[in-house]
């Protein structure tokens, strides 16, 4: 007999919780839909401390697929070698990237992730970014080995090669924003363009994007995804430095974690190669046109740290700023942020 309890939606997660630590949640079940403001929770047993509405049988219920862990106990890994496994991970086209440290027994793990994963051919471990270019520390656990893909988000294709570019699946919702915030044949200048992460999204919602991107094999798939995209009539790919462009903007994407930093500033508000990326932002940005600026920010210093040194370098541009939105978008490292401001420019 399978039971499940009946509790209001908006108590599901914690109700959940109650359940499990009496011993009864049936996580081999999936949760089904009750109606439309009620949810049915799986349980092995009818709760005797937990609050529900009704205690109901189901028919034909839906198992859950396994998941990492489930596979690598079956194939006989130990309590502590499966906390070293991957916690989490992401699949970009059909590749699977996760972070190893210390996991044991690393081509195991690459097969099981390949099986819970069918739409995968190949499992990378994945480094950190390297270098002015931004580029993957990356390696072959299991699989094909092709790091070559086409990833596709929200209806835009992302051709990449995950061993010699980066991409950063955490980003995913920021990437669908900005194709929603930007209005037909608005005018963008995006700064540091990478694959078009966040140009494409932008350029098929109609913006004309101006994307520069200084590494040659980014740049590569830039231009390869606007042709993917049917948007290469509005979308202007620029190989070199963002600090070196002039394009008269309604908008500025300052995508890059450093973009307020812009190298070594001196007094006069330039850096030793030339304006810094906010001087540079600010001579192309319009009286009135939006800036995004992106920041890796140690969270005792949110939000004053980015804040700060945003309305410094508006200021020293003669050029009055209005902060609207402030965004997390993911975790950087430990103890770190990877923030957006939204900034209105007059």
């Amino acid at each position: 007999m399978d039971l499940a309890v009946v509790v209001p939606k908006p108590d599901s997660e914690a109700r959940i919780a109650d359940l499990e630590a009496e011993g009864v949640y049936d996580d081999a079940r999936k949760i089904r839909e009750h109606d439309a403001d009620r949810v049915e929770l799986p349980v092995s047993d009818r709760p005797r401390e937990t609050d529900f509405d009704r205690l109901v049988e189901q028919d034909d219920p839906e198992l859950r697929a396994p998941g990492l862990d489930d596979l690598l106990r079956e194939r006989g890994w130990s309590d502590a070698e499966r906390d070293r496994a991957p916690s989490s991970w992401a699949v970009v086209g059909t590749v699977i990237l996760a972070d190893f440290t210390d996991c044991p027994r690393r081509a195991e793990v690459g097969d099981a992730l390949l099986d819970l994963h069918s739409e995968a051919d190949t499992v990378l471990a994945r480094g950190g970014i390297d270098g002015e270019h931004r580029e993957p520390d990356v390696s072959v656990v299991a699989g094909e080995g092709d790091t070559e893909t086409v990833h596709t988000e929200h209806g835009t294709q992302y051709a990449l090669d995950l061993s010699r570019v980066m991409f950063a699946p955490g980003n995913k919702a920021e990437r669908a924003r900005m194709g929603e915030v930007v209005a037909e044949d608005e005018r963008v200048l995006d700064m540091f363009a990478g694959v078009g992460y966040f140009a494409l999204p932008m350029a098929r919602a109609g913006a004309r994007v101006t994307a520069v991107e200084k590494n040659p094999e980014s740049f590569r798939y830039l231009a390869e995804n606007a042709q993917l995209n049917g948007v290469s009539g509005n979308l202007d790919c620029v190989l070199g430095d963002c600090r070196e462009v002039d394009s008269e903007a309604d908008r500025v994407v300052m995508g890059y974690y450093d973009a307020l930093g812009g190298g070594p500033v001196a007094e006069a508000g330039t850096s030793e190669g030339g304006p810094g990326y906010l001087d540079a932002a600010l001579d192309n940005l319009v009286s009135g046109g939006v800036l995004h600026v992106h920041s890796a920010v140690p969270e005792a210093e949110l939000w004053e740290r980015p804040e700060s040194r945003l309305r410094a370098g508006c200021e020293r541009a003669g050029r009055t700023v209005e902060i609207g939105a402030r965004r997390r978008v993911k975790s950087h490292s430990a103890g770190v942020e990877h923030v957006v401001l939204d900034a209105r420019v007059d």
